[in-house]
């Protein structure tokens, strides 16, 4: 069966390039030009992958990334593909839940290659779930759940930062430069650049709250994380 991918871009032509470039490379695509149309097909629909533009007609992108994350709870990967490139409105949809931020113009066979990077993610989420646990002072995560409790109230991560946070609190005081975040987290052919995984940061330890300042910033270098004995 073919994975499924939901393409939501008002722009036809740009939406007919993307689903050309991932049906040639074996994806089913659907589209969806406006936001109520969109919500309508998630509300429905199971998804692989979601492509989203931010600056859509009805509903925006932003709200449907809430509506999708925290109203349906649905936890299927979503990129973003907009023209918007400053650093609030990346910040913003990634704390709102997207996993991946695209900026205008970009190439189709970049978009295409992050598609295949998320299902390669959620792949090995798959087969590697086991019932298991995480936890440092105040903080507990459940991997099989899927879930993080900050001093016992749940708290909602998406994909990129749940994977951030349970690696470096697996492994404290060691030192993960940027690159290496992204080769464990995303896989060694993920096309990103090392500012995605500052912009990760900032958002895990604002959700973090006072817990944030155990991500510890390694100049020149990348990050680690300080476990409650320090």
């Amino acid at each position: 069966m073919k994975n499924k991918i939901l393409i939501i871009e008002d722009d036809k032509s740009i939406s007919k390039l993307l689903s050309f470039q991932l049906n040639s490379e074996g994806f089913e695509t659907v589209a969806a030009y406006d936001g109520q149309t969109a919500l309508d097909l998630i509300s429905n629909n199971s998804y692989e992958c979601i492509i989203l533009d931010l600056m859509l007609p009805l509903i925006n992108g932003f709200e449907i990334l809430k509506i999708t994350r925290y109203k349906l709870e649905i936890k299927t990967p979503i990129i973003i593909a907009s023209a918007k490139d400053d650093d609030s409105d990346i910040i913003s949809a990634l704390e709102l839940g997207a996993d991946d931020y695209l900026t205008k113009p970009f190439s189709p066979k970049v978009l295409s290659a992050k598609v295949k990077a998320s299902l390669r993610l959620l792949e090995r989420k798959i087969e590697n779930e086991e019932l298991k646990t995480i936890q440092d002072k105040g903080i507990l995560i459940d991997i099989s759940k899927r879930t993080c409790l900050i001093d016992d109230t749940p708290i909602i991560l998406t994909a990129t930062e749940f994977n951030l946070l349970a690696l470096l609190i697996e492994n404290p005081e060691k030192v993960y430069s940027r690159e290496k975040l992204i080769t464990k987290i995303k896989g060694s052919d993920y096309p990103v650049t090392e500012r995605a995984i500052d912009v990760q940061i900032v958002a895990l330890r604002k959700k973090l709250k006072h817990y944030g300042t155990r991500i510890k910033t390694v100049w020149g270098v990348g990050y680690k994380y300080l476990g409650d004995s320090n």
